[in-house]
């Protein structure tokens, strides 16, 4: 009965498990291709951009560090995306730890505004947000990308802390209240380690969605030595035409980090997103 019941199994899986492999190859072949095509020269891509490399050449590695200065471009995506990561966390686990651990008015209003914030996208704000970074002087500087982006994913980052944070037991505030702890040293040393999972997993998506918002970067920054490695794809081209083969290796350096922190992390983003979901 048991080697029936396995072998029941065994057959209803299959079908997942080919529909899964359908979905990782062509999820995993246009990397793949990517990457070929970019030890290619420009020329070889066009001419057979589903061949291998007839001689895998660095040289369009070697011109995206140092024709393009990919490693600046690097670097002021960092401070963008490491900026607004650390103030939403900042912001958002305060106005999560807030909404879940006091009673005050208009508390169900707020939380339906935050809520509803979600609904509005990027696209239907980004006239009156550009026209107030235009007014604080601010387009062309790294703070004129961090704004916006913040509070573009500050909604986000409470929601999903307020799921967190409300499984907390309300016992161990109240012996740390019992003993003498103020709200903040609560906040500091109770509330805040207990909620490492799920603040890992809002640092990994706020990081990653700021990092790839290509959109808001494109608008406020303008001079190329401003530019995230993202607004930099932008520009990689010529009077005479889009180099392939320098745009193929751009993007792999693109994708590579973000390949690298999922790889990485994957289980932070799990446990963080599945750890609040349900009480007990």
């Amino acid at each position: 009965m048991r080697e029936e019941n396995r072998k029941k199994k065994i057959l209803g899986s299959v079908p997942i498990y080919i529909i899964l492999l359908l979905w990782a190859a062509t999820t995993i072949y246009p990397f793949i291709w990517l990457i070929l095509n970019s030890f290619k020269s420009s020329r070889e891509i066009l001419n057979s951009s589903f061949n291998l490399p007839q001689n895998f050449s660095w040289l369009n590695y070697i011109n995206a560090f140092g024709k393009q200065n990919i490693l600046r471009a690097y670097g002021n995506s960092l401070v963008i995306s490491g900026s607004t990561m650390l103030i939403v966390l900042l912001i958002g686990s305060l106005a999560a730890f807030a909404m879940t651990r006091y009673q005050f008015k208009f508390k169900k209003i707020i939380y339906f505004m935050i809520v509803g914030s979600l609904m509005f996208p990027v696209f239907a704000t980004i006239i009156p947000v550009f026209k107030m970074i235009v007014k604080w002087n601010l387009v062309n500087q790294s703070l004129g990308v961090i704004i916006p982006q913040t509070a573009t994913n500050l909604a986000f980052a409470v929601i999903v802390l307020m799921g967190f944070m409300d499984s907390l037991p309300y016992e161990l505030e109240e012996a740390s209240f019992l003993e003498g702890a103020s709200v903040s040293r609560i906040y500091t040393k109770v509330i805040v380690p207990l909620s490492k999972p799920a603040l890992a997993s809002v640092a990994i998506f706020v990081f990653l969605w700021s990092y790839n918002d290509l959109f808001t970067q494109m608008i406020v920054l303008r001079r190329r030595e401003t530019f995230p490695v993202c607004a930099l794809l932008n520009e990689i081209s010529s009077k005479y035409g889009t180099d392939f083969g320098l745009m193929t290796a751009s993007v792999v350096l693109v994708v590579v980090p973000v390949l690298v922190v999922y790889i990485l992390l994957q289980k932070n983003i799990v446990k963080g997103l599945t750890a609040g979901a349900v009480k007990g």
